[in-house]
């Protein structure tokens, strides 16, 4: 049993179970009227039942014979004889007209009709074979080429006799009416909208607010925590448990321990002792989405850690090391620096001007959207907004701002908030200068009353440098209090290419002595990743920076905030 590897038997799972079964049956009563006592001084004689089961498992084992293959007389082809594979010529072999009868392609009619001419042709065939012996070559040449050409004559008046309801069908497709959509075209026409470059509030739309909100029973305002539910954490909960019911009897058993521990005594880790299972997590974390270059640094750093280190006595180097990366993780995922937005908002409203938020990051990864969702939060928490389209590139990203203001203003109406428009679009159309619109964007709302001026960019890649550089100026004009780098948690790599070369550009192209950098991550699309969570620890270590907000669905309410302990347990999940 201890060396499967080496001997493997076959018997052993059954044999296992067949001792078990066999010594509780057996001392049951004895466990039950004597206890801990019975346990220590009651003498087990299990040596005969043991050798007893054992013979019967050897004996079971033999038994079972190998399967044996088929022999040719056995299979099915031998019973067929050189007679029935052979095929005469014009004639049909059973099995292929068998199979034409069932398939169901053909309508009932045509199938009635077919099948007594099929019978009566095989009527025919035994005297049709008769015949032929008895003719010559140029005849029999002649009446197969007289039956070929009645089956095309048949099969053409079939077909012409053949109903066409097809034809009767009307042509040209219909227009798909989606559940959410709206039928009516003018309700969805936005082209002659009187907010295009201009910054006046947009009309309210009406929808369902369920599509929107999805969670009606929630805290509105409150930005609830990242949840994960780790299988792992019951399983936890016994190994620590577990080690607390010794000490309890320690006064009984203490001599027993005492000698153990003894005898098993103390270890200090050393690097070949830790090198396998750092390996094993080093793979573990790459396969988390966690970058490859981060992963060797972080396995590189705990092994520092704990070289040297000396071991408890019933602990493993895989648990000691697993323990230890945890911890790093945790640390990694709280930055020494917190952003605390609804605190900075209330701050620059005392200073009587708008709080200004700046978006940026590659093509795709959900800046609009989770700007939209910010925005939600902040006009529950009572604070009013306005949106600048600096998005001049992009076809359709005015548009998409637009109306996500209308849904914004039909989920909170000036009429709940004493008259005031919480949400307005700051936009000026395509192919303007963003620093400019953002700059114009700003003022309006210190003139206007504004608390937050949130700032869409465009999409850009971090190799393309004179986007870079216009985001630089942007960022270097303006000044904005928090600049967010928006980062989906689908990217493993290539997170750590982006922040980096994001970085490097606004460094280099910003005019200032001290250059403003990112200072926050927005992780967008985190619904999709089940537990590959390894973006979040490759964006916070690779720029010390905190994740803020994480986005996890498609309504207004699925935005959360970083939970460290939660997307560890995520990582460490086998």
């Amino acid at each position: 049993v201890g060396f499967q590897k080496i001997l493997t038997l076959t018997y052993v799972d059954k044999l296992i179970d067949d001792v078990h079964k066999e010594f509780r049956d057996k001392y049951r009563n004895e466990f039950q009227q004597k206890g801990t006592l019975g346990l220590l001084n009651g003498t087990f004689d299990f040596k005969d039942d043991f050798m007893r089961l054992l013979r019967d498992a050897e004996e079971s084992s033999k038994v079972r014979a190998p399967t044996v293959m088929k022999t040719f007389e056995q299979s099915l082809k031998s019973q067929k004889t050189v007679k029935c594979m052979i095929e005469t010529r014009g004639e049909k072999p059973k099995e292929k007209v068998k199979n034409k009868k069932n398939k169901g392609s053909k309508k009932e009619g045509t199938e009635a009709v077919a099948a007594p001419g099929k019978a009566s042709a095989g009527d025919k065939q035994p005297s049709a074979a008769g015949d032929r012996e008895e003719l010559t070559k140029d005849e029999i040449l002649q009446k197969n080429r007289e039956e070929f050409f009645k089956r095309h004559m048949k099969a053409g008046e079939k077909a012409s006799k053949s109903p066409k309801p097809e034809a009767q069908k009307e042509k040209g497709k219909k227009p798909r009416v989606w559940d959410l959509g709206n039928s009516n075209a003018k309700v969805l026409d936005y082209s002659n909208s009187a907010t295009n470059g201009s910054a006046e509030a947009c009309p309210v739309e009406e929808f369902d607010p369920d599509t929107a909100l999805g969670d009606r029973n929630r805290e509105p305002g409150r930005l609830y925590d990242l949840e994960y539910e780790s299988d792992d954490e019951a399983e936890e909960g016994k190994v620590i448990q577990n080690p607390s019911k010794p000490s309890a009897k320690k006064g009984g058993l203490g001599g027993m321990f005492g000698m153990l521990k003894g005898l098993v005594g103390s270890k200090s880790l050393t690097r070949e002792d830790m090198d396998p299972v750092l390996e094993k997590m080093k793979d573990h974390l790459i396969a988390k989405n966690v970058a490859a270059e981060i992963a060797v640094q972080l396995c590189e750093s705990v092994a520092k850690k704990l070289e040297g280190k000396v071991m408890g006595t019933f602990t493993t180097v895989t648990s000691t090391v697993k323990q230890a990366l945890q911890e790093a993780l945790v640390q990694i995922l709280q930055p020494q620096r917190r952003v605390d937005v609804l605190r900075d908002v209330m701050d620059a409203q005392r200073h009587r001007r708008p709080y200004v938020v700046t978006f940026c990051g590659v093509n795709g990864v959900g800046k609009s959207t989770n700007l939209a969702k910010i925005s939600f939060w902040l006009i529950e928490n009572g604070f009013s907004v306005l949106i600048a389209a600096c998005d001049t590139f992009r076809a359709g990203a005015v548009e998409q701002l637009r109306t996500h203001t209308r849904r914004l203003n039909a989920l909170h109406p000036p009429e709940s908030h004493g008259g005031r428009t919480m949400v307005q679009l700051y936009e000026k159309g395509y192919g303007k200068d963003a620093a400019g619109i953002a700059m114009e964007a700003i003022s309006y709302a210190r003139n206007q009353g504004f608390d937050v001026v949130l700032v869409d960019t465009a999409g850009r890649m971090q190799d393309n440098a004179p986007l870079m550089t216009a985001l630089a100026k942007l960022i270097a004009v303006n000044a904005p209090d928090l600049v967010l780098f928006v980062g989906e948690a689908l990217v493993g790599n290539e997170a750590v290419d982006q922040l980096v070369k994001f970085n490097k550009a606004l460094a280099d192209h910003s005019m200032a002595q001290t250059p403003r950098l990112i200072d926050g991550i927005v992780l967008t699309k985190f619904d999709t990743i089940d537990d590959k969570v390894g973006a979040a620890i490759s964006m916070t270590y690779i720029t010390s920076k905190p994740i803020v907000f994480v986005g996890t669905g498609q309504t207004y309410c699925d935005l959360r905030s970083l939970n460290a302990k939660a997307v560890v347990a995520a990582l460490m999940k086998a």
